[in-house]
């Protein structure tokens, strides 16, 4: 069974943040995992966090502002994320806030920097963590991620409509059982459809975390409305990896080939079979490539793609 240490706190301004640490490998490589939208950082999956373990890195896991145990903002007018995504400015925080975030929990873990794995908006807030704390980060993993640079009509170009849809049109009660089905209904959207899901194993960990994230349209309308000011993701010049599930239901292939094609010496990886999540089979594989990540010299060496079995495609495409 993973542990975890006793939930910590961060504090960014006014901002709380919850975090903990895997309690095995702490004296290894600091690795932070960033979540994605509006889920708490309980939804990493623990086997892939003690795969990391294996490879030498010491985990750590926070929740966003408006995610898990972190500080939620008070209620705003728009609590549709689609429509969020094409307002010319977020209501209440910006994506450079979002990144400092990320340091607070830095500082509050001692670490003086990190290597970073994000996923989805985690994947996104990653990249702008690295172009705004160049100096914090040591390595970069986004996986199944948009360009951290885009918005509004240039993400969208990146996303499946239909499964935003499907989202969009998701309703369950404010109870507890709400909370339940909307978990377990995105991960029924969302799973990789090589690896059969296990619901019961599903209904059991998503009815132990207690968190309304997956139904919570406002907080994640504030995370994705956030809105970024800095720098192109091409300025990034740490050592990264992509990762992308070639069957990703959400987010197209041709967002992380995108990503992999601006970043410098970045390396892109496809995934078969996988979808918009980490299935077990891939943990130790993904451990690996990140270890491999952590002890590259070159910086600046040409990055290389595996595509898997699909082959070069016109970005936007897939």
């Amino acid at each position: 069974m993973t542990t975890w240490t006793p939930v910590r706190w961060a504090r960014n301004g006014g901002i709380e943040l919850a975090h903990d640490r895997l309690t095995e490998r702490q004296d290894g490589e600091p690795l932070l995992l960033v979540t994605g939208l509006g889920v708490s950082r309980q939804w990493w999956p623990g086997g892939l966090a003690e795969a990391l373990a294996a490879q030498g890195f010491a985990v750590a896991r926070y929740d966003q502002r408006d995610g898990g145990e972190s500080t939620h903002l008070p209620p705003t007018a728009t609590g549709n994320p689609i429509t969020a995504l094409f307002r010319k400015r977020g209501e209440s925080y910006t994506a450079e806030d979002m990144a400092d975030d990320a340091i607070a929990v830095l500082d509050a873990l001692g670490w003086d920097s990190a290597h970073l794995f994000g996923q989805s908006l985690g994947g996104a807030v990653a990249q702008r963590i690295a172009l705004r704390h160049p100096r914090r980060v040591r390595t970069l993993t986004s996986v199944s991620a948009v360009p951290g640079d885009v918005a509004g009509l240039g993400a969208l170009r990146y996303i499946r409509l239909g499964t935003l849809g499907r989202l969009a049109r998701m309703r369950f009660p404010a109870t507890p059982e709400g909370d339940v089905e909307a978990g377990l209904a995105l991960v029924r959207l969302l799973h990789s459809p090589a690896h059969p899901l296990d619901e019961r194993a599903t209904r059991d960990m998503i009815t132990g975390l207690a968190d309304a994230g997956s139904r919570d349209r406002h907080s994640q309308s504030r995370q994705i409305g956030a809105q970024w000011h800095g720098p192109a993701i091409s300025r990034i010049a740490v050592p990264t990896l992509v990762l992308h599930g070639a069957d990703d239901p959400l987010v197209k292939p041709a967002a992380g080939r995108a990503v992999a094609a601006r970043i410098p010496g970045a390396q892109f990886v496809s995934l078969p079979g996988v979808g918009h999540d980490l299935p077990e089979p891939v943990w130790n594989d993904v451990a690996l490539r990140v270890r491999r990540l952590a002890d590259r010299k070159d910086t600046g060496s040409i990055g290389r793609t595996e595509r898997g079995g699909d082959g070069p495609r016109p970005e936007g495409s897939d």
